[in-house]
Parts: structure tokens; sequence; C-alpha cells
């Protein structure tokens, strides 16, 4: 579990309580922490009055959605079962909309993954589906909590829909929920001062992206290497380079992400070109990704709107980056013709992980070095420019 945010939980319950009842849009990316703070929210409102939805998981047929919500709800179900797909669809959205809460009367829906409802569209009479559901919801006494890991197609989903709708996007973990999740620096054997429990907490944070799902992967992985008689404790990098491995947990999440997303998007080989060709060099321009991709700039361009259309790529001031840096080095490690030596894994996660380390040069040159030998250490320097302190 991320460490509760208790600022962004005030936020989204304040919108709940308001007297028109807002209905708040979580957006974020793979790991961002939206599932866990549902889940909070579910236990810190009540699950008898309090409905959590996957609906990654649920969206099949209209039929067998509506099924399984009235089916795990803990509010009394319909009446009777429709048939049909429209008719499937229009009773879950009745059933959003008048679900009652014993007691207190008000039904609150946790709907985690809302945009796959977009399944659908391929249904006879549910072409607009996903307007009809939130079109639905913002006429309901009821209250509601989305989430989406695709912010782009959300934001275009809501531009000029109900202003009951509040867009919150998922804020990174700071310097102190990082501090939380290690338990630094009161609990934590290797800490010596606060000063150097920070650092380790900066290191993590960065490298980590902010990320809870990234930042919680490299402190249990900290965690399992000290109690395996390793050195654990600052030594960041180095969990880094064994998270990234082919069987590495960073390794598998970023798989999923890339997958998940391009299978979302269309163009899927090329679109696969074009982040291996920003996985060697970011902040390209369209020309200068057309001219390595060697396809037309028109064709190009429509490349890179399904890229930016699931999150995969940024676009700022017209040059063209990875959305998330971690999946950038993922890319960089396993999509190769082979899987990455303990070399390739060391020198690429050093390439990532050196711009990013906090300043402080005795610890930073000592993560930078993790897991290295002296003579790649020498070269690494060389290579970079790296001032030696004696």
């Amino acid at each position: 579990m991320m460490t509760p945010r208790s600022t962004l939980t005030r936020r989204v319950t304040a919108a709940l309580d308001a007297p028109s009842s807002r209905i708040p849009v979580l957006l974020g990316g793979c790991g961002s922490g939206r599932t866990t703070l549902l889940q909070q929210l579910r236990d810190r409102l009540g699950r008898n009055a309090t409905h959590y939805v996957d609906v990654d998981r649920t969206a099949t047929t209209p039929e067998r959605f509506l099924r399984a919500v009235t089916g795990s709800s803990p509010f009394a179900p319909l009446d009777s079962a429709p048939s049909g797909t429209r008719a499937a669809f229009d009773a879950t959205l009745t059933f959003f909309s008048r679900a009652r809460a014993s007691g207190s009367g008000q039904a609150t829906f946790l709907l985690d993954e809302f945009l796959e409802l977009r399944t659908f569209e391929s249904f006879p009479g549910l072409r607009g589906v996903l307007h009809d559901l939130i079109d639905g919801l913002a006429g309901s006494s009821n209250r509601f909590v989305l989430s989406s890991r695709y912010t782009a197609r959300a934001l275009r989903l809501l531009r000029d829909r109900s202003a009951r709708f509040e867009v919150i996007h998922m804020p990174a973990l700071t310097v102190e929920d990082t501090l939380d999740i290690l338990g630094l620096p009161a609990t934590h054997p290797a800490s010596g001062h606060a000063q150097e429990a920070e650092f380790t907490a900066r290191a993590i944070q960065s490298l980590g992206d902010g990320r809870p799902a990234y930042v919680r992967a490299i402190t249990d992985e900290l965690t399992a290497t000290r109690e395996r008689g390793g050195p654990g404790g600052h030594d960041v990098v180095s969990a880094l380079v064994a998270l990234m491995s082919p069987a590495g947990q960073l390794s598998r999440q970023c798989c999923f992400s890339y997958e998940l997303r391009l299978h979302r998007a269309r163009g899927y080989g090329a679109l696969k070109a074009i982040l291996d060709i920003l996985a060697d060099e970011e902040g390209l321009t369209l020309t200068e990704i057309s001219q390595r991709l060697l396809r037309t700039p028109g064709s190009t361009k429509d490349y890179l709107s399904w890229l930016e259309d699931v999150d995969l790529v940024a676009s700022r001031e017209k040059r063209y980056s990875f959305a998330d840096p971690l999946l950038r080095l993922w890319v960089r490690l396993h999509c190769q013709p082979t899987a990455p030596t303990e070399e390739d894994l060391v020198r690429e996660v050093h390439r990532y992980a050196l711009p990013r380390l906090p300043q402080q040069p005795e610890h930073a040159m000592a993560m930078a070095t993790a897991g290295s030998s002296s003579v790649d250490v020498e070269e690494e320097r060389k290579d970079w420019g790296i001032i030696e302190i004696d």
C-alpha cells in the first residue's frame, strides 16, 4: 500500500461532500496510485455505503457487466433483468443513478478505469456509450469517483461536459511520502542521520519518478537485499539494476504498461518503432522522427497522435519524449534482439540514474558506481565528464 496522501484524500472527500456533490475524476499513469486511493476511500466511507467497481476486469458485454455490478453491490439489486445490450446498459445507468445505501440514502460508486466501458461501442445502439455514461452520472443524485490511466482520452471526453466533474491529476509522491514508506529515519538501521535518510528518500523518489508503484518496488528491493545480507541501505542504483532485469518487478510492470497502451492504440508496429527512436534520443521534432522512421511527416504525425492518445509520449514545444522515463529505460534495455546482459543493465541504469540523483557528491558517486567494476567506473567517468574529487 502506498503512503496515504491526506491532502489528496481531503480534496476528493470535499468534492463528494460539496452541496452540488461534484464528481472527482482521478487521472494518472500506471502505478500512480489511483486504485489504492479508491480502495482507501471505500474503507474510509464505509463498505455498506460505497461500491467499488473494477471496470477493466468486468466490462465484457453489457449484460454480463450489469450482472457483475449488481451481483457484487451492497445496494439492493434491480427488480428485473432486462434483455438486449442497450437495455442492459440503460439498466446499469439506472442502477448507478437510483441505488440507495441503507440508512444514509445516498450511494457512492467508485468506478476504476471507467473508460474501459468503451468496449461496449461495438454493440448495437451503444456507439456513444461513454457520453451516455457521463451524462447519466452527471444527472444522478448519487455520488461518484471515476479513475483512468488514459489522461488524454479522459480530458477529451469531459471537454464541454457537465461542470460537476472535477479533474484531479494524481500527484507524484513527495520526499516526505517516500520517507514514510521507508520508515526513515527512526526505524532504518543504516540511516545514521536525518540528512542521510533524506538523501536516500530523494534518490528513490527521483529514480522512481515519484510514482507510488515504482517507489514501493525500489524500497522493497532495498529491504529484501538487506534481509539477504546485502548492503541494502543507500544502494538505490543497485536496487534499480535488479528491478530492471528481465525477471525484475519493474521490468514486468513496464512491460505491462507498454503492451497495454500499444494495444489500446492503433498502428502497433509503427508505434513501437517510434518508441524505439525516442528511446535512443528524446526531444526530437516531427520532421526528425519521420526521417528516422522513413515515413512521411503526415503519417508520422498520425502515429504520434495515437501515442499521445494513450499517454505513451508527450510533446513540449513540438518536441516529443516519453511520458514515463522508466518506461524509456525499459525500452532501451528490453526491446532488443536479445535479453540485456548484466553489463547492459548496469550501463543503462547508470545512464538513467546519474543525472537524477540528488546533489550530494559523496553519496551520489557511491550510488552511481554501485554494481560496477573499478574499470567500468573509470570509463563511465570519462565518457560522462564527471569531475573526480580527491
